[in-house]
């Protein structure tokens, strides 16, 4: 399906505006993490205690923080998941792992008694595995790009590798400077949903530059420029209709998905939305700029291509 068959968007002379408006959201994300202290980590990275209950009947996320809060455990973490009676209670680490939950089944036994509940799973994560967590976290994301770098300087020239890899970049820290700014938790989940967003971003981007790929064979008397600019224009049609379906899929999952998933489906939404944006104003016109640089220094006319 081709919707924008005659585009001629002029989308890399637009590049120092998407700069600016990137370095924008960047510097933001940045000034909230140094104010912050760093990320907002969950219990998978910091250690603590999850519980999940399923009551007999419907049950309020406010009633259940009450009666949790009443238990001495105010700073408790507390969500619906699934069906309305289904409660998922979350805390930080504390010195004792099994009188804590004892504690809280307690206080929640002694506020509800006309409404029983099964416990359905407890998890327990210590501050070292936390940090191991964490560690490890980082590190797969590390090594996922520096693999992509290999794979995509293999597959078509360095010059694009480093496209794609600082677009990538540029998509994870502005996702984590949205959740800083919101102050949302960044858990296992959120790293696999930031894991999601690198394969999302490269694909969108890798469609752009096998398009210049061929493009550079076959406009041999346009600029490079105008090369990578008609290769985004013929790609656009490909690029709304991924994206678009996409984004219903997540959208759909931010909804309806549950509270348990809700954070996970933002970052993916975020991540949609950043990388259709980054492959389209920051990975091609890093191209773009690398590319006159280097025609630049070998004397040569950046206006027409032999």
């Amino acid at each position: 399906m081709q919707f924008l068959v005659d585009a001629k968007f002029d989308f890399v002379g637009s590049r120092k505006v998407a700069l600016i408006f990137s370095a924008a959201l960047i510097l933001i994300g940045i000034a909230s993490l140094i104010m912050k202290g760093g990320p907002n980590y969950g219990i998978d990275f910091l250690g603590g205690m999850s519980i999940e209950m399923k009551f007999d009947q419907a049950i309020s996320v406010g009633e259940v923080r009450d009666a949790v809060t009443s238990a001495g455990y105010g700073n408790a973490e507390i969500k619906t998941f699934g069906a309305d009676n289904e409660i998922l209670i979350r805390l930080e680490q504390q010195e004792t792992g099994t009188e804590v939950s004892d504690a809280i089944k307690a206080g929640i036994t002694q506020s509800f008694p006309d409404n029983p509940y099964v416990v359905q799973l407890v998890e327990k994560v210590g501050p070292k595995i936390g940090s191991e967590l964490r560690t490890a976290g980082f590190f797969s994301i590390m090594i996922a790009l520096f693999f992509i770098l290999i794979y995509i300087g293999w597959r078509f020239e360095f010059i694009f590798a480093a496209g794609a890899i600082v677009a990538v970049f540029h998509d994870i820290i502005i996702t984590l400077g949205v959740f800083s700014v919101l102050n949302l938790e960044i858990s296992l989940a959120i790293v696999a949903a930031f894991l999601t967003i690198v394969g999302y971003s490269l694909n969108d981007t890798i469609v752009v530059f096998d398009r210049v790929r061929e493009n550079l064979k076959v406009l041999r008397r346009e600029t490079y420029e105008g090369v990578v600019n008609a290769s985004i224009n013929q790609s656009l049609t490909r690029t709304i209709v991924t994206s678009l379906t996409t984004l219903v899929v997540v959208v759909i999952l931010y909804f309806f998905g549950g509270e348990v998933i809700h954070n996970f489906a933002f970052a993916l939404i975020v991540g949609v939305l950043i990388g259709t944006y980054s492959s389209i104003f920051v990975a091609s016109p890093i191209i773009v700029e690398w590319q006159k640089r280097v025609e630049q220094k070998k004397g040569r006319p950046t206006t027409k291509r032999a």
